[in-house]
């Protein structure tokens, strides 16, 4: 603290004032002290008063516990300084005290604060000049970032976070030999302003050089780039080397990733040093959980990073629980030089909804690009279900989606938000496009459309989260188009207060099956949970969901689900729990979930 560094430094202190307090034999305090000052300073006080080290020295003679009141009131003024009070009015005598020791009142009336009048932030350096749009628009967050503007009063503690966050701003993006290279605060203690000037340096504009990869042994060494997606000549940003850390280190052929560009090099084409520690080549995971959908859950899931002969990885899950078990290994290549990779997927399934039992299979190959913001595939896919109904329900095999196909299909997905895996603000949309040929029956073509979109938009108080999803199968009456390419929905992360799949066409005897054309919506309004009036790591939300699902695009009725939720930012991402209640099914459902679903 400033007033140690006061005490320290004071010419002409005796040595036992300019040392700790040497250890005396328990005698009890040599003074007492009586603090009187308003709670907007007395805290700190209570904590820093300098004066309170000394009340166990048990041979303080008068003289000496007078340097100590004249060396208090320093220590006192700089004290409430930090706070922004610089002109208090400070007291500081002596008076008889109890059991013969004496007592010191100190006596402090802060004054007025001290408000900000004027601030400002200028800049030096390449940002200071350069016209580039993207140059121009971090000024302006810098500046709009600026945390003590006028009309603010001016601490030390505001006035340093202020600074350290502007140069943060600075440095994270394009800058990062960025400094302070001025600033200063003028304090008009009389008046009670204080007129703040900042100067930033922003050093050159940095451009990512060659990437320099340590630690890499068992896997092909072209694999790290390929997954950091930090190509040279790239615009230095710090958030989007974090990003790329994280690729790394959640790829699976990683346990850990870190990336470090110095800001000492060549800012035209800096270094990339990547340190990675590889993966084993194999792993096995165990898993249990439990879902209101599904109840308890366990699978066994085995993943090798590098097949013999082709190099790819395989992964390979088993996973057993009540409604919808199933066996599924993906294997994929990794990316090449243009981020396209070649994958195989096959998997088999039991869903059991309560109405139809349906055994799937499913083989699928194509390719996939993921980028920062954009994930793309393209593949074949071969569909079948086998749909067998519990008893007392007859149905055409087209109703129940009994079927087989085969289809090519083009999905792409863009996520836009602020952060991950807790967005604040911001949208992702996504469409999958499809199109094949039944192989049941009579063959018939069929065309199959998915569109998603998730938005999160800050508000005052807390979020607003709006989702909507739209789907649809066109083909003939007769068409026997396979249950995995058609349409129910109901449950944790799709329409709230209704059982897993629950919602569907209607078909005799109350029962439900899957229908051709699905639209489902959500509005969520999330707040943070406040605690001495600083936000939590839990959330609560008001929501209303609704879904539908028919054969016909005007046959769309839908479903209403309304509730409560809280929601906590976990290890593994956003964990919720809701209590919904299902308008039409006329029940209170418990929901849980984890991560965001899009």
């Amino acid at each position: 603290m400033a007033a140690a560094l006061v005490l320290g430094a004071m010419l002409g202190v005796p040595p036992v004032l300019a040392q700790e307090p040497a250890q005396q034999p328990a005698s009890g305090p040599s003074f007492d002290i009586d603090l009187r000052a308003p709670d907007s300073v007395r805290p700190l006080l209570d904590r820093h008063l300098e004066l309170r080290r000394y009340r166990e020295v048990s041979d303080l003679d008068d003289a000496e516990l007078a340097r100590l009141m004249v060396l208090a009131e320093r220590d006192v003024r700089e004290l409430v300084a930090t706070l922004g009070f610089f002109d208090p009015r400070i007291e500081i005598r002596r008076e008889p005290g109890e059991r013969s020791r004496p007592l010191i009142v100190v006596e402090v009336e802060p004054g007025q604060p001290t408000m900000v009048s004027e601030a400002v932030l200028s800049f030096a350096g390449e940002i200071s000049e350069d016209a580039d749009p993207a140059a121009r628009e971090q000024r302006e967050e810098i500046r709009g970032g600026w945390r003590l503007p006028p009309g603010h009063r001016f601490t030390q503690q505001a006035w340093d976070d202020a600074k350290t966050t502007a140069l943060r701003q600075l440095v994270t993006r394009r800058h990062p030999a960025g400094k302070v290279s001025y600033s200063l605060a003028d304090i008009d203690a009389p008046a009670g302003w204080a007129k703040l000037d900042v100067r930033l340096d922003s050093g050159p504009l940095f451009r990512l050089g060659p990437m320099e990869v340590t630690g890499i042994e068992r896997y092909d060494p072209q694999l790290v780039p390929r997954i950091a997606r930090l190509p040279a000549g790239t615009v230095y940003d710090q958030n989007r080397i974090e990003e790329a850390q994280l690729r790394l280190a959640g790829s699976g052929y990683f346990d850990s990733a870190f990336i470090f560009v110095d800001p000492d090099s060549d800012p035209k084409a800096a270094p990339v040093q990547v340190n990675v520690r590889e993966a084993p080549l194999h792993k096995w995971v165990l898993g249990v959980g439990i879902s209101t959908d599904s109840g308890p859950r366990t699978s066994l899931e085995y993943l090798n990073n590098r097949v013999p002969g082709i190099g790819w990885r395989a992964q390979t899950k088993v996973q057993v629980e009540r409604k919808s078990p199933f066996i599924e290994t993906e294997w994929t290549a990794i990316p090449g030089p243009d981020l396209w990779r070649w994958g195989v997927l096959a998997r088999g399934e039991r869903v059991d909804d309560g109405e139809f039992v349906t055994h799937g299979q499913r083989l699928r190959v194509g390719r996939t690009r993921a980028e920062d913001h954009i994930d793309r595939s393209v593949y074949v896919q071969y569909d079948r279900a086998s749909v067998q109904a519990l008893p007392g329900i007859t149905t055409p095999p087209q109703d129940q989606g009994d079927g087989t196909a085969v289809s090519a299909n083009y999905v792409w997905t863009g996520r836009y938000f602020d952060r991950r895996p807790f967005p604040s603000s911001g949208f992702g949309i996504g469409f999958e496009l499809g199109g094949g040929l039944t192989l049941t029956g009579s063959r018939s073509p069929f065309q199959r459309t998915v569109l998603r979109w998730l938005g999160i938009r800050p508000l005052t108080a807390g979020r607003l989260q709006l989702r909507a999803e739209g789907g649809a199968v066109l083909a003939r009456r007769e068409a026997r188009v396979p249950a995995t390419q058609l349409f129910r929905t109901g449950g944790d992360t799709t329409v709230r207060g209704y059982g897993y799949r629950d919602i569907g066409v209607a078909l005799p005897g109350g029962k439900v099956g899957p229908g051709r054309f699905m639209a489902v919506g959500s509005a969520e309004w999330q707040r943070p949970i406040r605690r001495n009036g600083l936000p939590t790591e839990f959330e609560s939300a008001l929501f209303v969901d609704a879904g539908a699902v028919s054969d016909r695009l005007g046959g769309l009725r839908p479903s209403f689900g309304v509730g409560a939720g809280v929601r906590w930012k976990s290890p593994l991402g956003p964990l919720q729990v809701d209590l919904a209640y299902g308008v039409k099914a006329r029940r209170v459902r418990l929901h849980f979930n984890v991560g965001v679903t899009f």
